[in-house]
């Protein structure tokens, strides 16, 4: 089995244990593969952020089936994520405590929308400047400032690593958006910012509304792929009613990503029904308003992949048109960098195989 069709089998696996875990096609392919594929598997299904999810459903399968092989390598994947997670979590209520002590208001960005999985990196958002969050970071838990690329500083974002802490803390001092262009739409992320609890502890993490913001700059206008955690938690707000799809256009349109916004949401309804036959309730006014469908999305390496040409190009165009016709200068002026750093991130990836220093 080569590693392309490896991982584009893992995601059609991934997707059903997750969406539909009455299947049994995934249990039957999961229990085929030799020791290294399931490893390989794994890796897949940690870039997702869905390990403990599908090996929760593998597992329980197993256990129903008396694959006692099978039923003990979740066991053994289980334990090994849950003690990351428990290390993961203990550095998480710290850091935002002492963040939040030394005037620096935060909220936990994507890393607390996969539970009962984790994100690989620790995500956070702060009003405060960025010489209080390195003060703090670095007086409290001697972390490291990592090397910034130029992406990092268009976009204010801070890397740390902290002794003990497997994970990066990624910090985004007062801006949002692949260039750093949300301000104001950033605000909201604090003011509307709600209670979470996970375990034991209670976070602060974005409202609903900010959330889908949160995924959508991610995913549709920095990384262009989604993963199965992304359908997984959208689908959750979704079929929970959480959302305020008013409130959600009005703040999208102001940031000038409403398109974005309403592809995201349907490329979330169409994976939903393809692999569970549910509907989500999303508004039809939504659905129209995507620039694409499932249909153009296409699978490389352990992602599901948005083509750059034309999607990409129009979003960023509808968008770079949209916040200057407002009237965001200095906005439109940092998404009009973009360009030339994307083709100088490639040029350079190329050649060294890193993005580092670049995006």
């Amino acid at each position: 089995m080569s590693t392309n069709v490896n991982s584009r089998r893992s995601i059609d696996a991934l997707l059903h244990l997750t969406l539909n875990p009455e299947s049994a096609e995934p249990l039957r392919y999961v229990a085929d593969l030799s020791p290294a594929q399931r490893a390989e598997f794994i890796g897949i299904a940690n870039r997702n952020h869905v390990v403990v999810r599908a090996c929760n459903v593998i597992g329980s399968h197993a256990q129903r089936l008396g694959s006692e092989e099978l039923k003990e390598w979740t066991r053994g994947v289980l334990a090994a994520e849950s003690a990351r997670i428990d290390n993961a979590l203990e550095f998480l209520t710290s850091i935002c405590r002492e963040l939040e002590s030394n005037g620096c208001p935060v909220c936990v960005l994507k890393s607390l929308d996969h539970t009962p999985d984790l994100g690989g990196d620790l995500d956070l958002f702060t009003t405060a400047n960025e010489q209080a969050v390195i003060t703090a970071m670095l007086k409290a838990f001697r972390a490291q400032v990592q090397p910034r690329s130029l992406g990092d500083c268009l976009a204010n974002k801070w890397s740390f690593a902290i002794p003990g802490l497997r994970e990066a803390v990624e910090v985004h001092v007062q801006r949002l958006g692949q260039a750093g262009e949300h301000t104001e739409l950033a605000k909201r992320f604090i003011i509307r910012r709600r209670h979470k609890r996970v375990q034991k502890f209670i976070f602060f993490v974005p409202a609903p509304e900010e959330t889908v913001l949160a995924a959508t700059f991610q995913r549709m206008y920095r990384h262009f792929f989604l993963r199965v955690c992304d359908i997984l938690n959208t689908a959750t707000l979704i079929q929970d009613q959480q959302l305020d799809y008013a409130e959600l256009k009005r703040k999208a349109r102001a940031g000038g990503i409403w398109p974005g916004v309403a592809t995201y949401l349907t490329l979330v309804a169409d994976y939903v029904n393809r692999y569970s036959g549910t509907v989500l309730g999303i508004p039809e006014w939504i659905s129209s308003a995507a620039l694409f469908r499932s249909n153009k999305i296409f699978c490389r390496g352990p992602f599901l992949r948005i083509p750059l040409m034309p999607y990409v190009g129009m979003l960023y165009s509808l968008q770079l048109v949209q916040t200057t016709f407002a009237g965001h200068l200095s906005a439109a002026l940092r998404l009009s960098l973009l360009p030339a750093l994307f083709s100088l991130a490639a040029v350079h990836g190329k050649v060294t195989g890193k993005d580092q220093g670049v995006w």
